[in-house]
């Protein structure tokens, strides 16, 4: 099946899709409701398919890339779940300390794309470091349906505790220059807030649309934050008015940017609704913003 785009498909569908993906309806649910949006030679689960990721056919930057060094280690995690597994990555030719960036994955755990998304942030001269919230319930387990489902199990409060022993642990490696920044994605983008609540000494927090915290945290927020959020996205855009209210109210330093005609994770490019004009900006300016809050 060639590959779609965001604009093959209908609106509804595409919103649909959306609650499927956030847990609101189960694949039964999905395939219900997206019968009547099948046409000739195109059934809901071949809608269903079409709408899911391609990890391999998106891989930007190979596992082997003799340009970086990769390894996935084991952090503590006493407040959290315990032990928790991180894809690791940083360049090979790297002689001295680098900045670290965090990187937070959606509701699947830490998929191939997330992987990639770590390899291309250490091709760009950082270490970059990325746990896997499914680890106490045995990992990404390799298919996003199934991911799906396990993640719904998670105690959610010890995964935020897994998140903030991350950063520590990134931020006391020796190889790294103990300034760090998060990147996070959808769900990953609501922990990147929530970091940005926790941590006093986090430089820099990049949410891609994610939920916001609850607004009488922002008066803890000390990073300076880059927001980026889709058009087409209710969910995440209705919590975002009051809570920029609040982060101005509190002097916070941000930049929100909202990307005409895209849908929620647009910058996910394994799946139709990836953008390919919005994801590049977007992810110039997210370089630039780690580059100007991490080095130096």
């Amino acid at each position: 099946m060639d590959r779609k785009k965001a604009s093959d498909f209908d609106q509804e569908l595409l919103n649909i899709f959306d609650e499927y993906v956030h847990g609101a309806i189960d694949r039964r649910g999905f395939l219900d409701r997206a019968a009547r949006f099948a046409a000739a030679g195109m059934t809901a689960v071949m809608l269903l398919d079409a709408l899911n990721p391609r990890f391999a056919e998106a891989q930007q930057v190979a596992k082997d890339d003799k340009r970086l060094k990769t390894q996935y280690v084991d952090y503590e995690s006493p407040q959290g779940t315990g032990k928790v597994r991180a894809y690791v990555a940083r360049p090979s030719d790297a002689t001295g300390k680098l900045p670290g960036i965090l990187v937070v994955h959606e509701n699947r755990g830490l998929n191939p794309h997330i992987e990639d998304i770590t390899r291309r942030l250490a091709l760009d001269n950082f270490m970059a470091f990325a746990p896997d919230a499914l680890t106490p319930l045995g990992g990404y387990p390799g298919g996003e349906d199934k991911a799906r489902e396990l993640f719904a199990k998670l105690d959610q409060a010890k995964t935020r505790e897994d998140f903030v022993a991350a950063a520590a642990v990134l931020k006391a490696r020796s190889d790294c220059t103990g300034k760090i920044g998060v990147v996070g994605f959808c769900y990953g983008g609501g922990i990147a807030h929530m970091l940005a609540t926790r941590l006093p000494d986090l430089a820099a927090a990049v949410p891609f649309y994610g939920t916001q915290p609850p607004v009488s945290d922002a008066v803890k927020v000390k990073a300076p934050l880059l927001v980026h959020h889709a058009e087409n996205d209710e969910r995440v855009n209705a919590g975002w008015p009051a809570y920029e209210a609040a982060l101005k109210a509190s002097n916070v330093t941000y930049s929100m940017y909202q990307y005409p005609g895209t849908q929620h994770g647009f910058n996910n490019d394994t799946t139709p609704r990836y953008d390919e004009a919005a994801a590049k900006l977007a992810w110039q300016r997210t370089l630039e913003f780690f580059n100007k809050n991490l080095r130096g």
